[in-house]
C-alpha cells in the first residue's frame, strides 16, 4: 500500500511532455489500482471559449490525462488527476496587427484561433448513485505551458497560416469551478461517459487596460480504468483467505 501511494505522489508531481505522462500512466496503472484506489486514463472532446471577448467561436480541441478515484465514505468519492493535454481559448477572433506590413496585408479578413495549453489539475468530490450515475464538482487548478494565437487566411484559393507565441500575455496560473455528470458502464465497474463544465475565475490576461478575460469549457471524456479488473480479482482473493 505504501508503494502504491509513492506512485501515486510521484504520477502527480510529474509535469513534463503529455506524451510521458501517459506512457508512465499505462506502466503503473496495474499497480496503482486497489481496493480503495481506481487509476485510469481520461481522454475527449474539449470545448473552450473566454469570458470578455467580444468576438469568438468555441475552440474544439482533444483533452487527455489521468485520473485517480479514492473511495471516502460511502457512495462518496474524491476524484483526482492531472489533464496533460487541455486546451483554453477560442477561435474565430478578429485579426490584430502583427506590425509587419506584408503579414498583416496577408491576413487582413481572416481569422485567428487562440490556444492556452495548461496542465489541469481538478480536485473533485464525486457522488455515485445506485443506478450507476454520478455528479462531481469541486476546484480546478491550470498551469499554463504554451501559449499562441494562430492566424488563418485563403489567399488564392489556398490557406496559409500563421502561429505568433505569445506566452508572455498571459498569467501562468489560471483557477475556477468545475462541475459535472456522468455514467459508469458495465453495472459500475467499467468506463466512465461523462461531461465537465469549467469556469474560470481568474483574469488570464497580463494587460489590465483590455478588461478580464477568463476561460470556460465543456469537457466531454471517456475514462477507462487500466488494471481495474485485476486489482477487483486481488481484493476478492483477499476476501477468501
Amino acid at each position: 500500500m505504501v508503494r502504491r501511494f509513492i506512485l501515486l505522489i510521484f504520477m502527480l508531481l510529474i509535469y513534463a511532455k503529455s506524451e510521458s505522462q501517459v506512457l508512465i500512466s499505462l506502466v503503473f496503472g496495474d499497480k496503482l489500482n486497489s481496493g480503495k484506489i481506481e487509476f485510469g486514463l481520461d481522454g475527449g472532446l474539449t470545448l473552450s471559449d473566454q469570458n470578455g471577448l467580444s468576438q469568438s467561436k468555441n475552440l474544439s480541441s482533444f483533452n487527455l490525462g489521468f485520473y485517480f478515484d479514492i473511495k471516502w465514505k460511502g457512495p462518496w468519492m474524491f476524484h483526482t488527476g492531472v489533464i496533460v493535454k487541455s486546451n483554453m481559448g477560442a477561435a474565430g477572433l478578429p485579426v490584430y496587427s502583427l506590425d509587419q506590413p506584408d503579414l498583416d496585408n496577408t491576413y487582413a479578413g481572416g481569422s485567428v484561433e487562440r490556444k492556452l495549453s495548461y496542465f489541469n489539475v481538478p480536485f473533485l468530490m464525486k457522488y455515485n448513485f445506485k443506478n450507476h450515475f454520478f455528479v462531481e464538482a469541486g476546484p480546478m487548478f491550470g498551469l499554463l505551458y504554451k501559449a499562441a494565437d494562430e492566424f488563418t487566411n485563403t489567399v488564392q484559393g489556398n490557406e496559409v497560416t500563421c502561429r505568433n507565441e505569445n506566452r508572455d500575455n498571459y498569467h501562468p496560473l489560471d483557477a475556477g469551478f468545475m462541475a459535472g455528470i456522468g455514467y459508469r458502464l458495465m453495472k459500475g465497474y467499467g468506463m466512465n461517459l461523462g461531461v465537465r463544465y469549467y469556469l474560470g475565475f481568474v483574469d488570464v490576461t497580463v494587460d489590465d487596460s483590455k478588461g478580464s478575460e477568463t476561460n470556460r469549457a465543456w469537457y466531454f471524456t471517456l475514462g477507462i480504468p487500466i488494471g481495474a479488473g485485476k486489482a477487483a480479482e486481488r481484493e476478492k482473493q483477499k476476501e477468501m483467505k
